[in-house]
Protein backbone atom coordinates (compact mmCIF):
# COMPACT_ATOMS: atom_id res chain seq x y z
CA UNK A 1 0.00 0.00 0.00
CA UNK A 2 0.85 3.57 -1.06
CA UNK A 3 1.92 5.49 1.76
CA UNK A 4 1.97 9.40 1.89
CA UNK A 5 2.90 11.92 4.59
CA UNK A 6 1.57 15.43 4.68
CA UNK A 7 4.07 17.35 7.71
CA UNK A 8 3.30 20.61 9.54
CA UNK A 9 6.04 22.11 8.86
CA UNK A 10 6.11 24.99 11.81
CA UNK A 11 4.41 22.29 14.15
CA UNK A 12 7.25 20.27 13.62
CA UNK A 13 9.87 22.85 14.16
CA UNK A 14 8.16 23.97 17.29
CA UNK A 15 8.21 20.60 18.70
CA UNK A 16 11.80 20.02 18.64
CA UNK A 17 14.34 21.58 21.07
CA UNK A 18 17.08 22.45 19.43
CA UNK A 19 15.23 23.97 16.27
CA UNK A 20 12.94 25.94 17.80
CA UNK A 21 16.01 28.27 19.10
CA UNK A 22 17.47 28.59 15.10
CA UNK A 23 16.28 31.42 12.70
CA UNK A 24 13.16 29.53 10.77
CA UNK A 25 15.12 29.37 7.41
CA UNK A 26 18.01 27.12 9.29
CA UNK A 27 15.51 25.49 11.27
CA UNK A 28 13.65 24.98 7.32
CA UNK A 29 16.52 23.80 5.63
CA UNK A 30 16.96 20.98 8.85
CA UNK A 31 13.85 19.90 8.69
CA UNK A 32 13.77 19.83 4.87
CA UNK A 33 16.67 17.61 4.82
CA UNK A 34 16.21 14.97 7.64
CA UNK A 35 12.77 14.68 5.90
CA UNK A 36 14.36 14.07 2.67
CA UNK A 37 16.67 11.05 4.20
CA UNK A 38 13.36 10.30 6.20
CA UNK A 39 11.26 9.85 2.70
CA UNK A 40 14.59 7.69 1.29
CA UNK A 41 14.07 5.45 4.33
CA UNK A 42 10.60 5.08 4.91
CA UNK A 43 9.74 4.85 1.50
CA UNK A 44 6.60 6.81 1.90
CA UNK A 45 6.37 10.42 0.10
CA UNK A 46 6.34 13.24 1.85
CA UNK A 47 4.95 16.79 1.66
CA UNK A 48 5.72 19.55 4.07
CA UNK A 49 3.82 22.42 4.35
CA UNK A 50 4.47 25.79 5.40
CA UNK A 51 2.38 28.33 6.66
CA UNK A 52 3.07 31.46 4.48
CA UNK A 53 -0.35 33.34 5.08
CA UNK A 54 0.83 36.65 6.04
CA UNK A 55 3.42 36.85 3.13
CA UNK A 56 1.36 38.47 0.02
CA UNK A 57 1.72 36.54 -3.42
CA UNK A 58 -0.14 32.97 -3.94
CA UNK A 59 0.66 29.27 -3.26
CA UNK A 60 4.05 27.87 -3.96
CA UNK A 61 5.69 24.44 -4.13
CA UNK A 62 8.98 23.29 -4.98
CA UNK A 63 11.22 20.06 -4.95
CA UNK A 64 13.72 20.04 -2.32
CA UNK A 65 15.76 16.95 -2.39
CA UNK A 66 13.56 13.90 -2.97
CA UNK A 67 10.63 16.08 -1.10
CA UNK A 68 7.71 18.38 -2.27
CA UNK A 69 7.74 21.73 0.01
CA UNK A 70 4.68 23.84 -0.17
CA UNK A 71 3.80 27.05 1.24
CA UNK A 72 0.45 28.43 1.71
CA UNK A 73 -0.99 31.07 -0.52
CA UNK A 74 -1.91 34.55 1.02
CA UNK A 75 -4.96 34.74 3.54
CA UNK A 76 -4.79 30.25 3.93
CA UNK A 77 -2.70 28.75 7.15
CA UNK A 78 -0.98 25.36 6.72
CA UNK A 79 -4.31 23.63 8.86
CA UNK A 80 -6.25 24.68 5.65
CA UNK A 81 -3.90 23.66 2.84
CA UNK A 82 -3.26 20.64 4.85
CA UNK A 83 -6.88 19.62 5.09
CA UNK A 84 -7.05 20.39 1.05
CA UNK A 85 -4.16 18.12 0.54
CA UNK A 86 -5.91 14.95 2.08
CA UNK A 87 -9.11 15.48 0.31
CA UNK A 88 -7.61 15.78 -2.98
CA UNK A 89 -4.96 12.63 -2.20
CA UNK A 90 -7.22 10.33 -0.55
CA UNK A 91 -7.42 7.57 -2.89
CA UNK A 92 -8.15 3.86 -2.47
CA UNK A 93 -4.78 1.85 -2.09
CA UNK A 94 -3.01 5.15 -0.71
CA UNK A 95 -2.96 5.68 3.37
CA UNK A 96 -2.58 9.26 3.99
CA UNK A 97 -0.45 10.35 7.50
CA UNK A 98 -0.61 13.95 8.64
CA UNK A 99 2.20 15.05 11.19
CA UNK A 100 1.07 17.74 13.69
CA UNK A 101 0.15 17.92 17.06
CA UNK A 102 -2.56 20.45 16.61
CA UNK A 103 -5.66 19.05 17.98
CA UNK A 104 -8.23 20.83 16.14
CA UNK A 105 -6.18 19.41 12.48
CA UNK A 106 -6.20 16.15 13.91
CA UNK A 107 -9.69 15.91 14.44
CA UNK A 108 -10.11 17.08 11.21
CA UNK A 109 -8.23 14.74 9.43
CA UNK A 110 -9.05 12.14 11.56
CA UNK A 111 -12.51 12.77 9.59
CA UNK A 112 -11.25 12.49 6.22
CA UNK A 113 -10.06 9.63 6.40
CA UNK A 114 -6.18 10.25 7.25
CA UNK A 115 -3.89 9.00 10.36
CA UNK A 116 -1.99 11.44 12.82
CA UNK A 117 1.35 11.23 13.86
CA UNK A 118 2.43 13.74 16.34
CA UNK A 119 5.10 16.01 16.05
CA UNK A 120 6.84 13.65 18.81
CA UNK A 121 5.80 10.51 17.08
CA UNK A 122 7.57 12.06 13.54
CA UNK A 123 10.56 13.78 15.39
CA UNK A 124 10.90 9.84 17.11
CA UNK A 125 10.83 8.09 13.89
CA UNK A 126 13.21 10.34 12.41
CA UNK A 127 15.55 9.74 14.83
CA UNK A 128 15.23 5.97 14.99
CA UNK A 129 16.27 6.17 11.10
CA UNK A 130 18.96 7.83 11.57
CA UNK A 131 20.35 5.45 14.29
CA UNK A 132 19.52 3.07 12.05
CA UNK A 133 20.90 4.14 8.70
CA UNK A 134 24.28 4.83 11.06
CA UNK A 135 23.93 0.86 12.49
CA UNK A 136 24.28 0.09 8.82
CA UNK A 137 27.00 1.72 7.91
CA UNK A 138 28.72 0.72 11.00
CA UNK A 139 28.21 -2.69 9.91
CA UNK A 140 29.36 -1.73 6.13
CA UNK A 141 32.49 -0.52 7.82
CA UNK A 142 32.94 -3.65 10.03
CA UNK A 143 33.86 -5.51 6.42
CA UNK A 144 30.05 -7.71 6.55
CA UNK A 145 30.04 -9.02 3.11
CA UNK A 146 27.40 -7.86 0.86
CA UNK A 147 25.40 -10.58 -0.75
CA UNK A 148 23.53 -10.52 -3.98
CA UNK A 149 19.95 -11.04 -2.39
CA UNK A 150 20.85 -8.61 0.92
CA UNK A 151 17.75 -6.06 0.76
CA UNK A 152 15.44 -8.31 -0.87
CA UNK A 153 11.80 -9.42 0.46
CA UNK A 154 10.97 -12.69 1.19
CA UNK A 155 8.76 -13.04 -1.34
CA UNK A 156 10.88 -11.50 -4.13
CA UNK A 157 13.45 -14.08 -2.97
CA UNK A 158 11.04 -17.05 -3.39
CA UNK A 159 10.45 -15.32 -6.46
CA UNK A 160 13.63 -15.72 -7.96
CA UNK A 161 14.43 -19.63 -6.52
CA UNK A 162 11.23 -20.66 -8.73
CA UNK A 163 12.34 -19.15 -11.78
CA UNK A 164 16.08 -20.81 -10.87
CA UNK A 165 14.85 -24.00 -10.55
CA UNK A 166 12.34 -24.04 -13.51
CA UNK A 167 15.42 -23.81 -15.87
Amino acid sequence: MEEWLIVDGYNIIGAHEYWKTLPLEEARVQLIELLSEYQASSGRRVTLVFDAHRTAGGESRETLGNITVRYTREHETADQLIERLVKKNRASGRRLYVATSDYLEQRMIFGQGAYRLSARELLQEMKNMKKEVAKRIDEDKQGRKRTLGQGLTQEILERLESIRRKK
